[in-house]
């Protein structure tokens, strides 16, 4: 390794144990997962960071959702963040570009160890409001046509599970494509000429650094600060962070889930739908006395997610939900 990961924790490893473990860690994002530890970025460097399992408390997902993130009013759709908490009243903070890495990491960590907790105090207090307060609106007793209901739903959810990548890639791609068909041209025309111009001021530094010009180093720092703030924004479109490819990537995706429905008879949603939360919250409709068929079930889900915006405050559990699923449905228009 060239550079040696910064141990943040009281438990350090040795260089052979680093070498080893940061080499052969699950990458997800800017950070990784080792045996050992978990290697986490800073501003600018990947897994420049690490913190041994055992000086971990808990890593959760914290996200800056921008004005208009619901209804793509805004530049961006979400601005995720992995903590990790640690030691004494310790965290460290990194920010990802996409929230489905961040929902990867604490995927693949609870796996590793599920010891941790993978949600704040304050979230697992609200979750556990959350779930009191959903179970007492479900009715006591279900009629035959709405237990028939569930029933068929319960199944359909069980198949589609067995398809993770899948209704996973279904779900990403149909977020990003409505984050890029959402950015505002006069956003990307700006931050072109601030690229420019950054890049000007930085070639200019250099070349006055070399020629003895001490104060121009900090048209060096100013030229490179902002070109990398530019990049980041992702409002910039590169090979893949454009609406060809988010285009293509959601019809692929769309492609390989109806595939996957054409092998399931009756499959209760359309195949743009087809993700295990989606029915759930079709099953806890019908539990809520909501709707009695399916059909039922899927109209009250699409006109309780049109409800959902910026201005509405919601449960993690119910925001972790509709930022998963609503995309979906607002890339096809509710159709």
């Amino acid at each position: 390794m060239v550079f040696s990961p910064i141990c943040l924790g009281t438990t350090t490893l040795t260089k052979q144990e680093l070498r080893e473990d940061k080499k052969n860690c699950i990458k997800v994002g800017p950070c990784g997962l080792g045996k050992k530890a978990v290697y986490l970025n800073s501003f600018f460097i990947d897994r420049q960071y690490y913190i041994a399992y055992q000086d971990i408390n808990r890593c959760f997902k914290r996200v800056a959702m921008s004005k208009g993130g619901f209804t793509g009013k805004g530049v961006f759709g979400s601005i995720p963040y992995l903590v990790v908490e640690y030691g004494t009243g310790l965290a460290k903070q990194c920010n990802f570009k996409y929230e489905d890495d961040v929902d990867m990491f604490l995927l693949e960590l609870g796996k590793i160890r599920p010891e941790i907790p993978l949600h704040s105090v304050i979230a697992e207090q609200k979750l556990r409001e959350a779930e009191e307060l959903e179970r007492s609106r479900y009715l006591e007793v279900l009629s035959a046509e709405q237990m028939a209901s569930v029933n068929e739903l319960k199944e359909a959810e069980d198949a589609i599970r067995d398809h993770e990548k899948e209704y996973t890639r279904l779900s990403s791609t149909a977020r990003q494509k409505r984050i890029i068909d959402h950015i505002d041209p006069t956003y990307q025309k700006v931050a072109v000429v601030i690229l420019l111009l950054s890049i000007i001021s930085a070639l200019f530094g250099i070349f006055a650094v070399l020629r003895g010009q001490g104060m121009a180093v900090y048209f060096v720092l100013f030229g490179f600060s902002f070109m990398f703030i530019v990049v980041s924004s992702r409002i910039l479109p590169t090979g893949r962070n454009n609406k060809h490819t988010a285009e293509k990537e959601w019809e692929e995706a769309l492609r390989d889930m109806s595939s996957v429905i054409d092998e399931k008879h009756n499959f209760p949603v359309p195949p743009q739908y087809a993700h295990p939360i989606v029915l759930e919250r079709m099953i806890r409709v019908i539990r809520e006395g909501r709707a009695t068929t399916i059909r039922e079930a899927f109209e009250v889900i699409k006109e309780d997610l049109k409800k959902l915006n910026n201005e509405v405050s919601v449960s993690q559990k119910e925001y972790d939900e509709v930022i998963t699923v609503k995309p979906m449905f607002l890339v096809m228009d509710y159709k």
